[in-house]
């Protein structure tokens, strides 16, 4: 009886019977885990924002009243701030692995994907302007002002941006509300993502195989396997939480923002130093700016590519070096700026794209 309601009998159908490949492995957790810190970073944001208050004068105080004086307000701080490089280390493995078994041969998941990993590394920066420290206002101001480069209209768009002539008041006001609805408009892309996954074939194996004749229900096989490997991410990340919860934040932004005192070494949050070494590292700022776009950008033409399903071993070989050529880039880009460091960005930054253009067509 239950199954007539038309409610239930979609999540039934998706969720319960979900005709899924008998040998897909814990790699296809990935999904899952990215949705449930979605869900966790939309929940924290949204109590977070109860207290908090986009104001020049009030925002890095309105943070310490949290942590110091509302109840569980230090939870919800680090659960937030440490969920964000969750939520993109997690996005980073499933569009890794998505790469790695050519899972862009289903071109509407692949690109509504890319759009939400975008979306989602613009939701990041803007979250990081929020706390208004030092590191926040300067990466700021960094950042923004590389879209003047743009031909003609890029000062107007600045200025558009920071509601005035400088990093100030309206600017936070106008994060702080990007912010708060990119995560909304993420979600509701995620919904499409699963129906073209879904309505697309189902879900990819290792094998590259669709036959329905090698499918099983996805509860409770691979239920029970989503839920063991959250609960494997959720005791590191909580360890993370409670016991690190400064790991991967900058001590300058514990000091309020100075338009006065520049920091001696501005860097980003970890999940954007690979883009951010290439863009530093390029003399010329619009091209700088173009090599940080297209770094993911790029995503968008893999399908175009070799849709042959089957990994050689070239392929993989080639996959490996691109992914040890992110992690370098990685390092770099938390390196003081120097001649070395300068030229090695370069040089991974065109093997980060040679190496996207060899697995195109491999």
């Amino acid at each position: 009886m239950l199954r007539k309601d038309p409610l239930v009998s979609l999540f039934y159908g998706s969720f319960v019977r979900l005709p899924s490949p008998v040998n897909i492995s814990y790699f296809w957790n990935f999904g899952s885990c990215v949705g449930f810190f979605l869900i966790v970073q939309i929940l924290t944001g949204l109590f977070l924002s109860m207290h908090y208050s986009p104001d020049v004068n009030l925002s890095f105080d309105s943070l310490t009243h949290i942590i110091m004086d509302v109840n569980f307000g230090w939870s919800l701080r680090y659960i937030h701030m440490n969920g964000a490089s969750m939520f993109l280390a997690l996005i980073y493995l499933h569009t890794s692995r998505g790469l790695y078994y050519k899972r862009y041969g289903n071109f509407h998941a692949w690109s509504v994907g890319v759009l939400m990993l975008a979306l989602s590394m613009l939701s990041a920066f803007l979250g990081y302007v929020l706390p208004w420290g030092q590191m926040s206002f300067w990466g700021a101001t960094v950042i923004t002002n590389m879209i003047s480069a743009l031909p003609v209209y890029g000062t107007n768009v600045v200025y558009w941006l920071w509601g005035g002539y400088s990093v100030a008041g309206p600017t936070l006001s106008r994060f702080f509300t990007f912010h708060f609805i990119f995560p909304l408009i993420i979600a509701f892309l995620a919904l499409i993502h699963l129906y073209f996954i879904h309505g697309g074939g189902g879900s990819g194996n290792p094998l590259g195989m669709f036959s329905d004749s090698y499918k099983i229900s996805f509860w409770p096989y691979y239920g029970y396997k989503d839920i063991l490997g959250l609960i494997f991410l959720l005791f590191f990340f909580l360890i993370n939480v409670f016991f690190f919860s400064d790991t991967f934040s900058d001590p300058d932004n514990y000091t309020q923002a100075n338009p006065l005192v520049t920091p001696v070494h501005i860097k980003p949050e970890w999940y954007f130093l690979f883009a951010y070494a290439m863009l530093r590292s390029i003399p010329n700022k619009l091209l700088g700016v173009l090599s940080l776009v297209f770094s993911i950008l790029v995503f968008f033409f893999m399908p175009l590519g070799n849709s042959k399903l089957t990994c050689t071993l070239i392929y993989q070989i080639l996959f490996w070096m691109w992914v040890f050529n992110f992690i370098m880039l990685t390092w770099l880009g938390g390196c003081p700026v120097k001649d070395v460091f300068n030229y090695l960005s370069q040089l991974g930054g065109i093997v980060y794209f040679l190496l996207l253009f060899f697995l195109l067509f491999t």
